[in-house]
């Protein structure tokens, strides 16, 4: 490594792994309540047809934050960060610390690698993210679904305890359920994301709107996260409810997306 100054010596692997980790679980801490949120709109309508329990009715981002405050408490935006942020580190450490080096393998460069090879790059990392981490995510989703109720019993107590019931009572495939589609959402994720967000900052750089610095990073992630949202959010909303079902609630994520469509239209894909 003689002559070369400290900036010019690529990450290894275990620091990429790690950055992207621990970036993501940062990230994590300030948008989990907005996450919640998501996960209590897209949920929301499921259970319409059991009278007997109650329904609390969410209308909005902002509305939904502040009923779940007033009815069960700050803390409650926060159900399930434990297992967030260990979705986080698994997950986060190999889609996006993966990216660049199964990018250069799919090209054979580092330079000038043609859209087709990033998206298969970004399905390849988020399909083997997605596998690693399932376990985290339904567990994280479970307890951002419950609803606290003062007088009644704790779906789970605790992260541990939630993975040992899942797979007492669902058995191992039950903390996978809904890997799936949650490989096809990360799929366009990644496609939409990644190179999107490669595209965008690479446009930026050539017409020389901005150098290659943190204002330029964080245009093309903006851009990059918007196209995301929009074109992920159907599948997104089927994969939060298959993972949060009870066992023969939905036959398999089909039936789960056949069944929203009939009983509350088309809208209810873009809940959240």
């Amino acid at each position: 490594m003689v002559g070369l100054k400290p900036t010019d010596i690529p990450p290894t692997a275990t620091i990429k792994f790690v950055g992207a980790g621990t970036a993501a679980c940062i990230a994590d801490l300030f948008t989990f309540p907005l996450d919640t949120a998501k996960v209590r709109l897209q949920i929301q309508g499921e259970s319409v047809s059991e009278k007997s329990v109650r329904i609390v009715q969410y209308k909005g981002v902002y509305g939904t934050i502040t009923t779940m405050v007033r009815t069960e408490g700050a803390a409650s935006l926060y159900n399930g960060l434990v297992a967030g942020l260990q979705r986080q580190m698994s997950f986060a450490s190999v889609r996006i610390g993966l990216y660049d080096s199964v990018k250069h393998f799919y090209c054979r460069q580092a330079e000038n690698s043609g859209v087709w090879c990033r998206l298969l790059a970004g399905c390849t990392t988020g399909a083997l993210a997605v596998t690693f981490a399932q376990p985290t995510d339904v567990v994280k989703v479970r307890f951002q679904a419950h609803v606290k109720v003062s007088d009644g019993n704790k779906r789970y107590n605790g992260t541990v305890d939630a993975y040992k019931t899942i797979a007492k009572e669902e058995g191992l495939k039950g903390l996978w359920k809904g890997t799936m589609p949650n490989i096809t959402r990360n799929a366009i994720v990644n496609c939409a994301e990644l190179v999107t967000y490669d595209l965008i900052k690479e446009a930026i750089l050539n017409r020389h709107l901005m150098t290659d610095n943190l204002p330029c990073h964080f245009v093309a992630a903006f851009g990059a996260g918007f196209c995301a949202t929009i074109v992920a959010s159907p599948v997104d909303v089927v994969k939060t409810r298959y993972m949060n079902s009870t066992g023969g609630q939905y036959k398999n994520a089909l039936d789960c997306a056949v069944t929203m469509l009939v009983k509350e239209g088309s809208p209810a894909f873009y809940k959240g």
